[in-house]
């Protein structure tokens, strides 16, 4: 089939280059003319594990293109897919200006019977928002021309987005078109062999799935994050708290380390964005608001240990950041709890060495030269010459330190673990001390 996708962020470009692993004919579309030349060298401009063999292969092989050619994109597909990004307003709301520029862009351009398909995550009611623009544009231009306006919201998390595309859980199509669904179960067939992982409901509820699927996941983070703060209070261990409900079933393990807060481009934004469309129909979205605020608490929670320890005297320090981005297996730092940390750690007059295995370009990108701040080639070398460590990003490669090198390496031997990776007794049994994310002896270590 011919598909074009309007955006090559994280959603375009994985979704665009595994539609065209499995044989479809793919033009990916982006205003970004510099961006586009590197994809078209092959050039990944994102940390994504398996997309940069992915989309050279494809590319190589024909199926993949890329352009900033609009008006070339809606004349190659026959499904012409949206996929930019809806930032978060000012008030919390989700920006559509992307999407409605994409939407213009194919009323101006459309020349025969198309399928959209919306990818973007939208606030209910964007689909006929989307059908509304392409049909005025229709309009002004005098054309009749057939088209349909489906939502199919993604359902990838970074750092396993490739996987989760081509092995996906769940295809979510709503339309109120037969047709339409028809003509999408074609394109998924591929990925949709094994068992049926599509589900079909009209638009607005598929709309509403996207952000109900984050707001869950964002609030069980926040739920054992509160959970932590109470353990610690109490004296509990939040990490055998969390294997005791996580063993009953109606819970589960996913989704149930506590740690430093979530970010990252989907739940800050999508819990403030469904907020925000409740408060618009009246209604008060108390859950969704705390969920929000125990996250913006949380990111400060790593600094509170830090601060505790040394009797709130941070001015001269040197703290060694190991992590920067929002999660493993990224580069992406929008909303990572580092940069909340770093700030803090500024504000009292601290200065960071800070390591990430993927995030140092974005690092440099964000923060550019400053005094307080250096960007160290390894995990190792930012210990170097520090006072103490802190753990924000649970990377593998963090996983296993020899303890014993990085109490010789710090000026004051603790380690301040976010995403409680350590096992607080090894780690005092190698002489240093341990400050965990509700592990008890937190309290009691101070």
């Amino acid at each position: 089939m011919r598909v074009t996708l309007f955006g090559t962020g994280y959603v375009g470009l994985v979704t665009g280059a595994c539609l065209a692993e499995v044989g479809n004919q793919v033009c990916c579309v982006d205003i970004d003319a510099a961006k586009v030349a590197r994809l078209s060298r092959g050039e990944i401009p994102i940390h994504e594990p398996g997309l940069e063999d992915l989309v050279r292969a494809n590319h190589a092989a024909g199926r993949l293109s890329f352009t900033t050619d609009a008006q070339a994109g809606v004349a190659h597909g026959e499904i012409l897919m949206i996929a930019v990004g809806t930032p978060p307003d000012e008030d919390g709301s989700a920006d559509l200006s992307h999407v409605l520029a994409v939407a213009r862009t194919i009323g101006r351009h459309l020349a025969g019977p198309a399928l959209v398909v919306n990818k973007s995550t939208v606030p209910v009611g964007t689909v006929a928002l989307v059908r509304e623009t392409i049909a005025s544009e229709l309009a002004a231009r005098g054309a009749a021309i057939d088209f349909d306006v489906v939502s199919n919201p993604e359902f990838l998390k970074e750092g396993d987005a490739v996987k989760d595309c081509m092995r996906p859980d769940r295809i979510v199509i709503g339309a109120d078109s037969v047709d339409a669904v028809e003509r999408l179960k074609r394109l998924y067939a591929p990925f949709n062999r094994n068992r049926e992982r599509i589900v079909t409901m009209d638009p607005r509820s598929a709309e509403l799935t996207k952000y109900a699927a984050n707001a869950m996941l964002a609030t069980k983070i926040s739920f054992m994050n509160e959970m932590a703060n109470i353990a610690e209070r109490v004296g509990a261990d939040i990490e055998m708290v969390r294997r005791g409900i996580g063993s009953d079933p109606r819970i589960g393990h996913h989704f149930i380390y506590p740690g430093a807060g979530y970010g990252g481009s989907c739940f800050p934004k999508d819990v403030q964005a469904l907020g925000h469309t409740a408060r618009e129909h009246g209604y008060e979205p108390r859950i969704l608001d705390a969920v929000e605020a125990v996250n913006r608490r949380q990111k400060d929670k790593l600094f509170e240990l830090i601060a505790r320890h040394f009797g709130g005297r941070l001015a001269g320090r040197t703290i060694a950041v190991w992590g920067l981005a929002f999660k493993p297996n990224t580069d992406d730092m929008r909303e990572a709890p580092s940069r909340a940390l770093l700030q803090r750690l500024w504000e009292a007059g601290a200065q960071v060495r800070a390591y990430d295995p993927e995030a140092m370009g974005e690092a440099r990108r964000i923060f550019g030269t400053r005094a307080d701040l250096t960007l160290c080639d390894s995990a190792q070398a930012a210990v170097d010459g520090a006072d103490a460590l802190a753990v924000v990003t649970e990377w593998k490669a963090f996983w296993s330190p020899d303890f014993a090198v990085l109490r010789e390496r710090l000026r004051e031997p603790v380690i301040f673990d976010g995403r409680n990776i350590y096992d607080p007794g090894q780690v005092e049994a190698a002489g240093l001390a341990y400050y965990g994310i509700g592990r008890g002896r937190s309290l009691r270590s101070a």
